[in-house]
C-alpha cells in the first residue's frame, strides 16, 4: 500500500512539474525559444516569484500563449514586453525599469555591500 502511495505521489509530483503544454510550443523552434526568453523574463501575476514559464498559473498561461501569438505576427521581443508592461505595469517584470521610486531598489545592494566591507575590516583591526 505504501508503495502504491508513493508511485502516485511521484506521478503527481511529475505532472505539476510540466508547465509548457504540448499545444503552447511553437512549430518554429527559434520563434519558440525567443518565446521562451521572453517567459522567462515576464513574473506570473499570481505566483510573484516565479515567470510565466514556470507556472501553472490560469493566467501565465494566458500569457504565454499571447506571447507566442503576438510573436507569429511578427511583434518583436521589445514591442511584446512594452505591451504587457503596459497592461500590467513594473510588478510583471523581473528586472524593474530605473525609475525615481525603484531607486532604492537598484542602489541598496551596493550601499550595503559598501557598508558591509567597511565593517568587516575595521573588525579586523
Amino acid at each position: 500500500m505504501k508503495l502504491l502511495v508513493i508511485i502516485f505521489l511521484l506521478f503527481l509530483n511529475a505532472n505539476a512539474a510540466k508547465t509548457v503544454e504540448p499545444d503552447e510550443i511553437l512549430n518554429n523552434q527559434e520563434l519558440e525559444e525567443i518565446a521562451r526568453e521572453i517567459g522567462r523574463s515576464l513574473r506570473c501575476l499570481v505566483c510573484q516569484n516565479e515567470d510565466i514559464e514556470n507556472s501553472n498559473a490560469d493566467i501565465a498561461k494566458d500569457l504565454r500563449l499571447l506571447v507566442r501569438k503576438k510573436l507569429t505576427e511578427g511583434e518583436s521581443k521589445k514591442e511584446i514586453i512594452s505591451f504587457v508592461h503596459s497592461r500590467y505595469g513594473d510588478f510583471v517584470l523581473f528586472s524593474p525599469p530605473f525609475r525615481y521610486y525603484t531607486l532604492a531598489l537598484w542602489i541598496f545592494p551596493f550601499i550595503f555591500l559598501v557598508l558591509l566591507s567597511y565593517l568587516f575590516f575595521r573588525r579586523k583591526k
